[in-house]
């Protein structure tokens, strides 16, 4: 929907809410004008049920406001005296329009003095968990989101089964497109396997501001560009599905380059602006190795204490190779009794691969040397033309058209490149855009393969590995890597756990807490 959709949508609710409540705004002592009011009548509204003015901002948050206005609703009915179970389910069935037999019919009075209180334990228990959820939905949005780590992309910075928190704030918290969704869940709802939100209506892309750019190397949480379904929860009809843009898989990367850059890849290393790419300590590129051993086998922990090589596979009886090792410990890998040789899997500049991006012919070449590659900046003019189309379609027609609410077609017709039936030799970009790449070279689905990240595809940025878990641990207390717990994901030099000072925190809260209580139990 357009903004001026949402508009004329949102003028509609304030007459449907006036021609539904008008008369109990009088039976409260109100104005019926009062009801029309758009904002004004919600504030008043609270006045008449009893509630903070501010529970008005939770009606103007997206998915939030999903949760409030079935409460406003049965708080509304309740300060008339509708009390029963029967009323509060006719309320919400009727999404809100047994407000109007109430507003048009029924003989009501309102409760001046109407208790705030539940009357139930079990009342109080919904009031209580209905509020956490706001909460948590709201932390969660704006705030910080939990993210787990489920792939070796950035092995050795981040390690599967790496349970973070991605800042929302960082880079600006992005709002809610997704208009109607399940409350702290992503795309499915746990255990259905259904669906968790609807496809429309959709909000227009915001972003709250935020106190930092993303800066070349930093690791970001993003959603994945071209997340279509072709096999959704098990319907499996060969067609693909949209997703809205907040629903999209979530992926976590380094990003390499910014917009406005110029990005290629020579023999594995990146280069941005033709000069190598400059990375924090605590990165470790990682690449595929094969080797040939003197023909024994090798001890699993051994191999991950000394090398931290997790993947080795022999192919037969004594040639073996590992996709996640970095050049240093392959080093000194060398160098084991075991080893009688070991080479680095490069492609040659002559291998072209055509499942990298943009794909088929137009592919900028293979994992290890990716050819020159301009990064859209927003404001920034390209020319347009059928050799370097390949590269901005998808950016024009989909990131900057489809999902921007504008349906683009871009045709070639001979030479000639055209944009809704209109000749198109050159295009500005209308956001910036990203190049995302993982650690583990060889063993990550990145930009190489599917191209640009649009600034509105930005989640946030990872700063706090809360645990960690390692499936191949023995016991419960091996698989916890306590070392990792409580560590940030930025910054240089060895990461420093702070779960200890977290422990001590804790037991000096419930202390406190204790003498406190004692305190006041004796006064």
């Amino acid at each position: 929907m357009t903004l001026m959709q949402w508009f004329i949508f949102f003028l509609a609710l304030q007459v449907i809410h006036f021609l539904g409540t008008w008369k109990l705004y009088k039976k409260a002592g109100r104005q019926a004008w009062e009801a029309l009011v758009p904002v004004y009548n919600a504030v008043i509204l609270m006045k008449i049920i009893g509630r903070p003015w501010w529970w008005t901002i939770l009606l103007f948050i997206p998915i939030v406001n999903l949760i409030m206005f079935p409460v406003i609703w049965v708080e509304t009915a309740r300060s008339f005296g509708k009390n029963t179970t029967t009323d509060t389910v006719l309320v919400i069935v009727t999404l809100g329009f047994y407000l109007y037999y109430l507003n048009y019919v029924e003989n009501i009075t309102y409760k001046t003095e109407r208790s705030l209180v539940p009357k139930s334990a079990s009342g109080e228990w919904v009031s209580s968990i209905l509020f956490a959820v706001v909460a948590a939905t709201i932390v969660h949005t704006y705030v910080m989101q939990p993210f787990t780590i489920p792939t070796g992309s950035l092995e050795r910075t981040l390690l599967i089964g790496d349970f973070l928190f991605v800042s929302k704030f960082h880079y600006g918290a992005r709002t809610p497109m997704t208009t109607v969704s399940f409350p702290m869940v992503h795309d499915t709802i746990p255990g259905v396997g259904i669906k968790s939100y609807l496809d429309k209506p959709q909000l227009p892309y915001f972003r709250l501001p935020g106190f930092q750019d993303v800066k070349r190397s930093d690791i970001v949480v993003f959603s994945w560009p071209v997340d279509t379904v072709n096999r959704f929860y098990g319907l499996d009809d060969g067609k693909y599905y949209h997703k809205p843009i907040d629903k999209k898989s979530n992926y976590v990367k380094r990003a390499v380059g910014l917009p406005g850059d110029s990005l290629k890849v020579v023999d594995g290393k990146v280069f941005v602006n033709n000069e190598p790419l400059e990375l924090p300590d605590r990165a470790q590129l990682q690449y595929s190795y094969q080797g040939t051993s003197k023909g024994g086998g090798f001890n699993a922990k051994n191999l991950y204490d000394q090398y931290k090589i997790t993947n080795l596979r022999f192919y037969n009886a004594t040639q073996f190779a590992t996709q996640a090792i970095t050049d240093e410990n392959a080093e000194r890998f060398k160098n084991h009794p075991n080893v009688a040789s070991l080479e680095k899997l490069i492609a040659t500049p002559d291998q072209k691969d055509p499942s990298i991006f943009p794909k088929g012919n137009a592919s900028l070449g293979n994992r290890d040397q990716i050819a020159s590659v301009y990064i859209p900046k927003k404001g920034a003019t390209t020319p347009i033309s059928t050799e370097n189309l390949p590269l901005y379609k998808r950016l024009i027609e989909i990131y900057e058209g489809e999902e921007m609410g504008e349906p683009r077609e871009i045709s070639v017709n001979g030479n000639q490149v055209l944009l809704n039936g209109e000749p198109l030799s050159e295009y500005t970009f209308k956001q910036d855009y990203y190049w995302m790449m993982g650690d583990n070279r060889h063993n990550s689905e990145d930009s190489r393969f599917w191209g640009f990240v649009p600034e509105n595809h930005i989640v946030g940025k990872p700063v706090f590995i809360w645990f960690s878990w390692d499936s191949n641990g023995k016991g419960i207390m091996e698989k916890i890597r306590w070392e990792r717990l409580f560590t940030t994901v930025g910054g240089n030099g060895k990461p420093v756990s702070y779960f200890l000072y977290f422990i001590i925190a804790l037991v000096g809260y419930f202390v406190i807490s204790k003498v406190i209580k004692n305190k006041k139990a004796k006064s």
